[in-house]
């Protein structure tokens, strides 16, 4: 059996935030990017993208290639403190709820076509406020709250349509360049520790899934980055599984997890979660897994929501030994 035991840590390299105590543990649910991949440097990339699409306009050209170009370029260049918060409070959510706060916001602001086909009443608008600070706090589902059709029409056409070219921005900015490199320094894009600490559970008996936002495709997209640094993917390798999201329908991790864990009989109890953003922490501290946050020193305000939503470690990266004894192999028990 394997166990989780956090009773004996004094490592300055680990910052117990919640105790947990002893575990056993059966898998392990990984974020990838910013958890173990360096690959995507998307902030920037998302804080534009949000941004454009609260200004632009919407027109049916917001996407072009000329307009993909032209954003390619202003990457990085200028300070959007709006949308750079957002990227910050965000992380971890579905990526397309993150552009379904750009297109709200655009249409908070009056950024929208004049033929977009609704004129929201005073109700209407303060609905679609409310669900853009329901965003900002985590949240993804909006069940409770009836819309127009024409709205959301418009949401569900607009939507998918900037997550795509979210992803022409990114791979255009670092992901296509990135990638590249990692396939011949996969150590330099990943996080330190990383890989070893993924031998030493896998070699243990634990099962290894990776989960993310982002679309999880063969050809390209996360599943190349997965491999470029390193990780192989399938039944009894290193990673069990991919699973992610899709262009047009949204994923929140947590729904992820869930299933994951209906799919394949995992108890929550007995699984352990690994991230950098607050829908998969936040995900396993309500299932009662245990969870750590990988965030570097820098990441205060990512740290702080961390231990609002109470995670059990953060730790900086995976090379501290002490990590590598918390989660050991016992045969007695």
């Amino acid at each position: 059996m394997v166990f989780y035991d956090d009773t004996k840590v004094q490592s300055a390299e680990i910052e117990v935030i919640r105790p947990i105590g002893k575990r056993r543990i059966t898998h392990i649910i990984h974020d990838i990017d910013g958890t173990h991949s360096l690959i995507r440097d998307w902030p920037p990339v998302m804080s534009l993208s949000i941004y454009w699409a609260m200004t632009c306009g919407l027109r049916d050209d917001f996407d072009s290639d000329e307009n993909v170009r032209k954003l390619i370029d202003r990457v990085g260049t200028e300070k959007l403190p709006e949308t750079d918060r957002f990227c910050i409070e965000s992380a971890g959510l579905s990526a397309l709820t993150q552009m379904e706060y750009g297109i709200r916001r655009a249409i908070e602001l009056g950024n929208i076509p004049a033929d977009a086909g609704f004129k929201l009443t005073a109700q209407e608008a303060g609905n679609n406020s409310t669900i853009i600070k329901r965003i900002w706090n985590g949240q993804e589902r909006f069940g409770d709250i009836r819309e127009p059709k024409a709205l959301l029409d418009f949401i569900n056409e607009r939507t998918p349509r900037l997550f795509i070219l979210y992803e022409k921005i990114l791979n255009g900015a670092c992901r296509d360049r990135n990638t590249r490199d990692a396939w011949t320094n996969p150590v330099k894009w990943r996080v330190p520790g990383s890989m070893e600490f993924m031998k030493h559970v896998h070699g243990l008996g634990c099962l290894n899934y990776f989960v993310t936002g982002a679309v999880i495709y063969e050809d390209g997209g996360m599943y190349e980055e997965v491999k470029a640094v390193g990780f192989e993917v399938g039944p009894g390798k290193l990673i069990e599984a991919l699973k992610g999201s899709s262009w047009d329908k949204k994923l929140p991790k947590d729904e992820v997890i869930r299933d994951l864990f209906r799919d394949l009989s995992i108890r929550p109890e007995n699984a352990l979660v690994i991230g950098d953003g607050r829908s998969e922490i936040k995900a396993g501290v309500d299932l009662g897994c245990v969870t750590i946050s990988r965030l570097p020193a820098e990441a205060k305000r990512q740290r702080e929501l961390h231990i609002e939503l109470g995670t059990n470690l953060i730790l900086k990266d995976f090379t501290s030994p002490e990590l590598f004894a918390m989660i050991y192999q016992q045969t007695n028990e």
